[in-house]
């Protein structure tokens, strides 16, 4: 699990202590000013702490992407509006087949208790128009809670976590989750919705903006769109050169540490 946080010492204080006993959790720290740190120390001492090395929600899920070493990658947000009963859902998408495991808070069995009428139109307007521009079924484009196998990340071309500085790259901001549900389009991932209900946020207020983070977005995709064909290259060529083959898609010990947290089933029980 990669989980970005930035002075989300209280959230994280009630998130952490619900989280699953899974193989490992990477905690990226954004410069908080807060008790981040301490309570992550204090409340999952197995948890790592990685600091992000730029500014952004993209380069923290960039920094903690290339620190995390599990074969299924889940992208979980800090202020408790992710239900972590629902990671199991994501990890059955996966190894049942699918490369990324989109949440949807749309589709059957998924809902939200934070997106106002206002931003419910507007990612129903630009859900329509990503699924123009990339041959997409997507129902929910704007939601970042997310499962894939991290032998797909080469093929997303994702901003490099370094180097180290206050300069953003492009994908460092929000608009990363945009970029994602782009480039895995663009590699030709097979990508699966998973029903998700998005919680409210324990602690604290949320700096979305229904206009400007609807611009913005709006701005990724036609961004992304111009640069699909190389986006496309590059994926055909990280997905053609050599690579260890997993065997039944989770390698044994892996497999095992997902029967012990309950993200999957123990088939010798069946």
């Amino acid at each position: 699990m990669v989980i970005p946080a930035r002075n989300e010492a209280r959230n994280l204080e009630e998130v952490l202590p619900r989280l699953p006993d899974v193989h490992e959790i990477v905690v990226v720290d954004g410069a908080s000013v807060d008790d981040t740190i301490e309570t992550v120390r204090r409340v999952k001492p197995s948890a790592r702490i990685v600091g992000q090395t730029r500014r952004g929600k993209g380069n923290a899920l960039a920094c903690g992407f290339a620190e995390a070493t599990g074969d299924i990658i889940v992208m979980f947000d800090a202020d408790g509006s992710a239900d972590p009963e629902e990671i199991q859902r994501f990890v059955h998408t996966l190894t049942e087949g699918a490369d990324f495991a989109k949440g949807s808070r749309v589709m059957p069995g998924g809902g939200s208790q934070d997106l106002t009428i206002i931003r419910g139109l507007g990612n129903r307007s630009l859900t329509w128009f990503t699924n123009r521009l990339f041959r997409t079924r997507y129902s929910d484009l704007c939601y970042g809670y997310n499962a894939f196998w991290r032998d797909v990340l080469p093929s997303l071309v994702l901003p490099d976590p370094k180097p180290e500085g206050q300069v953003m790259r492009w994908g460092d901001g929000f608009e990363i989750e945009t970029v994602l549900n782009c480039r895995v389009a663009v590699a030709g991932l097979r990508v699966r919705e998973v029903p998700s209900v998005e919680l409210s946020r324990i602690h604290g207020t949320s700096n979305l903006s229904a206009v400007r983070d609807g611009l913005r977005v709006l701005k990724t995709i036609l961004t992304e769109r111009q640069s699909a064909r190389r986006h496309r290259a590059i994926a055909r060529a990280v997905m053609a050169a050599p690579k260890v083959i997993i065997s039944e898609l989770v390698p044994a010990q892996r497999r095992a540490d997902l029967v012990h947290a309950g993200l999957v089933a123990d088939e010798r029980a069946a």
